[in-house]
Order: C-alpha cells, then sequence, then structure tokens
C-alpha cells in the first residue's frame, strides 16, 4: 500500500485487519505527515513486526545512476555533482532533474528544469508555497513572518511539516537550492520585492545587522539604501584583511544602490590587493576625472601603488606631488617611500615633515610609519638604522594581517636593503618569515618568492631559486611589470653563474624585452645591475646605456648614498673588465674606495677590485687574491669570488700558487670543473687553470675543430676562406657550421654568433 497517509479512518482500519493474515506479505508506504491517529495505529502494530525503514535522500552513487540511465551513457563527474547540489539528493527533484536530460550532452538546461518544477509548484497549497518563497528571499522564520502566513489557516509548524514531508525542504528546515531557484524564476518580480521589502523592514526594525541577508537581496536586483549601506559596512570591514571578499561586497553595494563614486577608491584598493591592476587603474582614471572625488588620499595610495607594480615609481611620485604635503595625512611615509625611489629627497622631506604627527596608533600605520624611517635612513651616508627599523616594518607589517596599497611591500624593502648591504642570511630570513605570515596577501606573494629567488642566486644555490621562481610564475595570470624584471633578471643571473651560453643569450633576449617596458627606481636597481655586467658579457652593453644613465642620475640626486649605489659601481667594474676597458673601470673603482670608509660592502669590493686590477696586470700577491675572493663570498658574491680566483690561477706561474686558487675557486663555487691531468701525472699549470675557469663555461659541446671554425665565423669568414684556413671544402665547413648552429641550439645567424662569443669567451680564445 503506497500513500498511506492519504487514505481515510475507514481504509486504514481495513488495512489494520490485514497485518495479522498469515498467508499475507503487508508493506505500507507513507510521509511521516499528515499523522491521522489510524496511521499511527498502523505504523504501531507494523512495527512490532518489522523497523520501519526510513527512505533519505539519495547519496551521490544513486544520483549518478539516476543521471546515467537518463543520458544513456556514463555521467560525467561534474554533472553528477551539479546535481546532488542542487537537489540535495531529494528523489522527486533528481527523477526531475534527469527527466530533462534526454539528447543532451553534459550540460543541464536549467530554464527547462525550473519550469517544469515551478508548474509542479504552482500545483502544492499555496500557504506551503509562500513560506518556501518566505525561506527563499531571507526571512528565517524564527521571528517576524511574511503577512500572507501570519494571516493563513494553517500554523507555521504544520506548514514546515508539510514542505518537509514533501521533499521540498531539508530535514534541518533548510531550503534545497533547485527550489529556491525556481521560486525566484517563477515568481512576480512585483510579489517577490514585496516579500523582500518586508524582510528588510523587519530587519531594519530589530536594529539588526543583516549582511548575509543584504547579500542575496542585493544580487536578486533589490534597490534599497539600507541594504547598500549594510554591505558597505561590511566591505569597509573587510577591506584590510580580505580584499577579494570586500570587493565583491562593494559590487553588491552598488547593485543595491550606492553611489559609484563614494565606494570608487575603496573599491580600487580592494582590486589592487588582489592583483587586479588593470580594473584598478580604470577606477583610478575615473577618480581622478571627477571634480571633487572622496577619499582623495587612500585613491593617490592606491595609484601610487599600481604605478610602482607597472615599473613607473617615477609617476606614482608624480601623484603624491599633485596631492601635496597639505593633503597627504596619514599617508606622508608611504610618499617619502615613493618620493625617494624616484630620487626626490627634497620632496621626501617635505612629506615626512608634513606626516610628523599624522595617523592613527594601528599596525598597518606603524609599519608605514617605520618603512618611511627606514628608506629615509638608508639614503645617508652611514645607513647603520635603515635595516632594523625596515626589519621592524615587516614584522608589524605581518602582525597586522593588513594589505595595504604601499610603493613596495615592507619586507620586500627589508630584503633590498639586506641584500645591498651584503646580509644574504638576513634577507632570507626576512623573506622566510614575511610568506610564512602571509604578508600583504596574495597579491605580494610572487615578489617575495622573487627576491628568494635573487638571494638563493647570489648565494649559490640554484634548485632553491629556480624553486622559487616556479612557485612564483604558477598563477597564470602573469606577472606585473615591475616583478617581470625582477625575474627575466634571475633567469640572466642563473644562467651566467651556470656558465650555459645558450640559456644567457635566451634569457637576456627576454630581459632586454622587459627592460624597455619599466623605469628605473631606487627599488629595481638591482636587476639593472645583473643585466649591466650581462650586457657586457654579451656585447650588448648599448641596449642598456639609457637605463644605466638613469640610474646615475638618480643616484646623483640623492646625493649618491652608498648602501644603493656600491653594488653598481661594481657590476660597472665586472663591465669594464669584460668589455677590457680600462679606462671604464677607474672612476667606479675610486667610487668604492672612497665609500670603503663607512660601508662594509664598499670596503670588501674595493678591495676586490684592487685584486682584479692586479690580476689583469698579471702581477698579483696570490694571499691578497685569495682574501679578497673569500671576502666576496662573505658578502653574498660567491660567484664573483670563484671567479676572481680561477682568472688569477690561469695567470699563475706557480703550480702551487695555482693549485691553492684552483682549491679557493672551488671552494666558493663547487660547479667549477677540475683540471684533467695527463697521464704521467703532471699538470700545465696555465693549461689546467684554463680548464678550471673554461671548462665549466664551455658547456656547449663543441669539438677542437668546433671551436677553430666558431673562431673564423666569428671573423666574418665565408665558407670558402674558412675551407682554406683550415684546409675542408666548402661543403665541409658549411656542415660543420650546421652542427655548431644545431648544439647550440640557435635559430638564427645573429643568435648563433652570440652564442659563440659567450662559447668562446674563455682564456685561450
Amino acid at each position: 500500500m503506497d500513500d498511506a497517509h492519504r487514505l481515510n479512518e475507514s481504509a486504514l482500519s481495513e488495512i489494520h485487519s490485514l497485518v495479522e493474515h498469515p498467508e499475507l506479505n503487508l508493506v505500507v508506504a507513507y510521509r511521516f505527515w499528515p499523522q491521522p491517529p489510524a496511521l499511527l495505529r498502523l505504523a504501531s502494530i507494523l512495527e512490532r513486526h518489522h523497523p520501519s525503514v526510513v527512505l533519505g535522500p539519495l547519496d551521490r552513487e544513486a544520483v549518478s545512476t539516476e543521471v546515467t540511465a537518463a543520458l544513456g551513457r556514463p555521467a560525467p563527474p561534474t554533472l553528477v555533482d551539479q546535481v546532488l547540489q542542487l537537489t540535495a539528493g531529494m528523489p522527486w527533484l533528481v527523477h526531475r532533474v534527469a527527466g530533462t536530460m534526454a539528447d543532451r550532452s553534459h550540460l543541464l538546461d536549467m530554464h527547462a528544469v525550473m519550469d517544469q518544477l515551478g508548474y509542479d509548484l504552482d500545483a502544492m497549497n499555496p500557504e506551503v508555497r509562500e513560506l518556501l518563497l518566505a525561506l527563499t528571499v531571507g526571512f528565517d522564520l524564527s521571528g517576524r513572518v511574511p503577512d500572507s502566513l501570519e494571516q493563513g489557516d494553517a500554523s507555521i509548524d504544520d506548514l514546515v511539516a508539510e514542505a518537509r514531508a514533501a521533499g521540498l525542504i531539508r530535514s534541518d528546515g533548510r531550503l534545497i537550492p533547485l527550489i529556491g531557484k525556481t521560486l525566484l524564476h517563477t515568481t512576480p518580480v512585483h510579489h517577490l520585492r514585496t516579500l523582500q521589502r518586508s524582510l528588510v523592514n523587519s530587519l531594519d526594525d530589530r536594529g539588526s545587522t543583516f549582511v548575509e541577508t543584504a547579500r542575496p537581496l542585493a544580487r536578486s536586483g533589490l534597490k534599497d539604501v539600507r541594504i547598500a549601506r549594510s554591505l558597505e559596512r561590511a566591505g569597509d570591514d573587510a577591506l584590510a584583511t580580505q580584499p577579494g571578499l570586500a570587493a565583491t561586497l562593494y559590487d553588491e553595494a552598488l547593485a543595491a544602490g550606492a553611489e559609484k563614486i563614494t565606494l570608487a577608491a575603496r573599491r580600487a584598493q580592494a582590486f589592487a590587493a588582489t592583483g587586479d591592476v588593470d580594473r584598478t587603474s580604470r577606477i583610478l582614471d575615473k577618480i581622478f576625472a571627477h571634480e571633487n572625488p572622496p577619499d582623495l588620499t587612500r585613491a593617490a595610495d592606491v595609484a601610487a601603488a599600481v604605478w610602482a607594480q607597472r615599473g613607473m615609481l617615477a609617476r606614482g611620485a608624480d601623484i603624491y606631488r599633485w596631492l601635496g604635503p597639505d593633503r597627504v595625512g596619514s599617508s606622508a611615509a608611504l610618499a617619502g617611500v615613493a618620493l625617494i625611489g624616484a630620487g626626490d629627497r627634497a620632496g621626501a622631506e617635505d612629506m615626512f615633515t608634513a606626516g610628523a604627527s599624522a595617523g592613527s596608533p594601528t599596525l598597518s600605520t606603524v609599519a608605514a610609519t617605520l618603512a618611511g624611517q627606514g628608506i629615509r635612513e638608508s639614503i645617508g651616508e652611514v645607513a647603520g638604522d635603515a635595516l632594523p627599523l625596515l626589519i621592524r616594518a615587516s614584522d608589524v607589517m605581518s602582525a597586522s594581517g593588513a594589505m595595504v596599497p604601499s610603493p613596495d611591500y615592507p619586507a620586500a624593502l627589508a630584503a633590498l636593503v639586506a641584500l645591498h648591504s651584503g646580509e644574504l642570511g638576513v634577507a632570507d630570513s626576512i623573506l622566510d618569515s614575511a610568506l610564512e605570515h602571509s604578508q600583504c596577501g596574495e597579491a605580494a606573494r610572487p615578489r617575495l618568492l622573487l627576491l628568494r629567488a635573487w638571494t638563493a642566486m647570489q648565494a649559490d644555490r640554484p634548485d632553491r631559486a629556480r624553486a622559487a621562481i616556479d612557485e612564483a610564475t604558477e598563477n597564470s595570470s602573469g606577472l606585473v611589470q615591475r616583478d617581470e624584471l625582477l625575474l627575466r633578471a634571475v633567469e640572466v643571473g642563473l644562467a651566467r653563474r651556470a656558465d650555459d651560453a645558450p640559456a644567457l643569450v635566451l634569457a637576456w633576449q627576454r630581459a632586454r624585452e622587459c627592460v624597455l617596458h619599466a623605469g628605473v627606481d631606487l627599488f629595481s636597481l638591482m636587476p639593472l645591475e645583473e643585466l649591466v655586467v650581462a650586457a657586457a658579457r654579451l656585447r650588448e652593453s648599448v641596449r642598456i646605456e639609457s637605463h644605466l644613465a638613469q640610474a646615475w642620475e638618480l643616484l646623483r640626486q640623492l646625493g649618491n648614498p652608498p648602501l644603493w649605489s656600491v653594488r653598481l659601481h661594481w657590476s660597472a667594474v665586472q663591465a669594464a673588465i669584460l668589455t677590457e676597458r680600462p679606462s671604464d673601470l677607474a672612476p667606479h673603482a675610486a667610487a668604492l674606495v672612497r665609500a670603503a670608509q663607512q660601508n662594509r660592502l664598499a670596503f670588501v669590493l674595493a678591495a676586490a677590485g684592487r685584486a682584479w686590477l692586479s690580476v689583469l696586470a698579471q702581477s698579483f700577491d696570490v694571499a691578497t687574491v685569495e682574501s679578497a675572493a673569500r671576502g666576496l663570498a662573505s658578502v653574498g658574491l660567491t660567484w664573483d669570488g670563484s671567479r676572481l680566483a680561477g682568472h688569477a690561477a690561469a695567470r699563475t706561474e706557480e703550480r702551487k700558487d695555482m693549485a691553492r686558487l684552483l682549491a679557493c675557486a672551488r671552494d666558493l663555487h663547487p660547479g667549477m670543473a677540475a683540471p684533467a691531468t695527463p697521464a704521467g701525472g703532471a699538470v700545465e699549470p696555465h693549461a689546467a687553470a684554463r680548464a678550471s675557469v673554461a671548462g665549466a663555461r664551455d658547456k656547449t659541446g663543441l669539438s677542437a675543430r668546433e671551436r677553430e671554425i666558431a673562431r673564423l665565423v666569428l671573423d666574418g669568414k665565408t665558407y670558402r676562406e674558412i675551407g682554406e684556413a683550415v684546409f675542408i671544402s666548402p661543403r665541409t665547413a658549411e656542415h660543420h657550421i650546421a652542427r655548431i648552429r644545431s648544439r647550440l641550439g640557435a635559430s638564427t645567424r645573429s643568435e648563433l654568433l652570440t652564442l659563440l662569443r659567450v662559447a668562446l669567451d674563455g682564456p685561450g680564445d
């Protein structure tokens, strides 16, 4: 017997008389509502023979079976999950949905489903439908309910029981998603809006906060200033720590009728913190085009941060100059950092003075103030307090959990100062802590990881550097221009230190294009330092002459602060050595000597510069060169130290000195190749040193004959001239060059020539 709950007293009594029939198997199915007394008595007697079997929702496997049967083939897992989520596993709803799937591929036709289901809902008890609609709108039935339900014949409890028994709500009283969607789809808009406003009035009268109720109301299209105001306040609460949620709440507030210009600066901050730079810029354009925009200081902070990410910090500094000291308020420290980064020391001082007493004592404001003080200290003759101040700024910002707009993240600034001071261990610790605490959110993570990669590269830990690069670039949305430049510089540095000629050429090609998209500022000098040396090695220094000139001018405007200028001077020294232009080396060596009196890194680099000069002049003291090489390693320039020792080994006549210098080179850079030893055991000094210095460099696999031909190619010889020089036919010369191009991975003649210059750039070549 099915649907026993619908039978009258007489029919139930008749079934009751059959229970004890010895030759009859009786199964009675019924809903738990309604419950007439005769049905309860019948159920009690039946349970003496067998416990009741309670039929609940279908599980995922059962839903999959239903959908597979409807499709006539195995159901896609995503479709099964979608049906299960929509129907909550209610069997009758699963059947309704499955019934619309015939001849369809793998997508639900929601309109067809809701049209069919709407017809079913329209045929039910009107009071139950009104109850379901009230739940859909947002009434929780614990307080005031719609007038239509209060004035009805049935109690709320009876209506809930009827809806639950019919499989229209879950057992805990929550609405089934598909039922709610269908009611919103099929209910006339005027009736829906009446209920929604009734709900808002009810919540407003009680003085309740109704963010969770307001969100679906706003998404449904209801315009109400109270909803907009509630969502705006919720967005403000989430802005500092959950910018993605804040952006969504602000958009919903706009949908509910909030004024666009009022929310614009906060929306820009939210989208900037999530990494959506382009959308942020479009919002900022509308703010700055407005005659009298509200929240202007916030907008200036966001704009400066976005310009910095685009690699144009100078434009961010322009924003703060336009804002002026009178309006900068608590953003004075951020303005000072931007202006110093752009080379405007006087403008920064004006900002710091204006903001001396401004700002609230929140953690994020304190972090910004400490960062401003640290950067201000870093451009002095003695920058002793700069690093401690910036480390504290990073710690406080991590503790705040806030994601505020700034020209650069406190951890990044602290790491940059540590790296420019030769403190690789400190930089690594700062970055590890910031990444562990998710400083400034996901948008900051790629930059912090790339700085970790840079630190690992300097420490001669290429595997750690590549792992950091992989993590930084795993997001398909790409990097901002500032971070893209840092990435390309790290790739160049890794290839150069591995003496991988093909990788270096490819990395340089990517980097030289990236340079065109980013300007020069104080916080981007580090990538430029690496590119200066790589350009010199590839004989392409002309490509970055303009950027290098801008860097020197920026440092001059700041008074040539030793902390920021020393490493660039060292790169210029390295470039002069590679291009064999001693006249270019002298002014940079002199600058290092001047700075050495008050800067430890400059002292080490000045000593290394003198050692290089003595090595190039082939008049050096082995102990002095070794000391200089180990000094370079102590400030994070392990590869540079190894290179110095290796080149000195190639120029010494004494086997004992050569062995000592080679041991030093291998100790600093274990990847350096050991010299080959002849069968007799003797090692010819120059040959062994050349093997050590050039062996790691010549990873191209060129044979002696191919190297000989390669040198002739670089001399501009034709196939015929090459054949005459080495006594082979022009055709054979052409085959040799084809093999060389294949081994080096060159696709054009220009690329081949560049790769050959690198492959043959060693002692004896």
